[in-house]
């Protein structure tokens, strides 16, 4: 059992993928606090005050909480172009 599972790491190179999961887990981190603790308070902190709310999730009409869906869109888009400046950046220089 235990040669099957060596080889079995071995041939779909597992410990290579959890390595590199666990590298990719922290640069999700990293992007996503780039987008929520840095990029989003400081173009939209204006924006929160004049409405006099503290986050942008606060949003709502009627019940409808639209400032989480709102955020999350932002959130998305700004992550995505991060991520896509990365990956630029690391395909374009070694290109």
């Amino acid at each position: 059992m235990r040669e099957n599972f060596i080889a079995f790491m071995a041939e779909y190179n597992v410990v290579g993928m959890a390595i590199w999961l666990l590298i990719w887990v922290k640069v999700w981190e990293f992007v996503k606090s780039i987008v929520e603790d840095l990029v989003t308070p400081l173009f939209f902190t204006p924006i929160f005050k004049k409405l006099k709310i503290e986050k942008l999730e606060d949003l709502s009409w009627h019940g409808v909480l639209y400032g989480k869906a709102l955020a999350r869109l932002i959130d998305f888009l700004l992550t995505a172009f991060i991520v896509f400046l990365v990956i630029h950046y690391l395909w374009v220089e070694k290109a």
